[in-house]
């Protein structure tokens, strides 16, 4: 099957300024979105001031290895986006095309990860106004940090999701030949988002998993 021709839109002069101006707008997000996972991130930095010994006694609940596979998980699928990207900079559409596909899958194995972490948090009566429960000895504030985690990690797979959304789509204009060595920009501004995406598990791990562990 012959490659679509692609044309820029009626508001763009060629496809490499369209490419330019996509990514513009993705920046612009993302700056956006910044702001908004670190005021979060602040805002749990105060809880940590305000009740060191609480945070870090909630924090020793958390499961673990469930984080630890996620962020090996994420951080395999940042690998295997950007080597998308380049697959598709080069022309190699069967190449990009699997890559693609191993990042989705990726994605996907992070939120059966995470759906099976918030079993064992709704099993352990962690979870603020629906069961949450203070084990003995527990301080009352342990419950800010658990309000933070289901807030934090909720919002940031509502993000994954979207951004798994985004692949499909991005792969789907593979199959169609619709992205190509001349105009790869959907692929590079999807793989902006998903960088992002990766990047705030980074900073969400070592507040979730680590307080209380070192």
């Amino acid at each position: 099957m012959p490659s679509a021709t692609i044309r820029p839109e009626t508001q763009y002069a060629t496809l490499h300024q369209q490419g330019e101006a996509a990514q513009l707008g993705m920046w612009v997000f993302l700056a956006t979105e910044t702001l908004f996972f670190g005021a979060l991130i602040f805002t749990y930095y105060l809880y940590r001031i305000s009740y060191p010994e609480a945070i870090a006694h909630a924090s020793e609940d958390t499961v673990l290895w469930c984080g630890s596979v996620n962020l090996a998980l994420l951080l395999t699928s940042s690998l295997t986006m950007v080597l998308a990207i380049n697959a598709a900079a080069q022309g190699r559409r069967g190449a990009a095309m699997a890559l693609l596909l191993a990042t989705i899958v990726l994605g996907f194995c992070f939120l059966g990860v995470k759906g099976y972490e918030y079993a064992a948090d709704y099993s352990d009566k962690v979870v603020p106004a629906v069961n949450f429960t203070l084990k003995p000895g527990e301080p009352p504030a342990s419950e800010l940090f658990w309000i933070y985690y289901f807030v934090a990690t909720g919002l940031h797979a509502i993000h994954v999701t979207t951004g798994l959304g985004l692949l499909l789509y991005v792969f789907w204009r593979l199959r169609q030949r619709r992205v190509t060595a001349a105009y790869y920009a959907p692929i590079e501004v999807v793989g902006l988002y998903w960088s992002f995406v990766d990047t705030v598990w980074i900073f969400l791990f070592p507040t979730i998993y680590l307080a209380g562990r070192l």
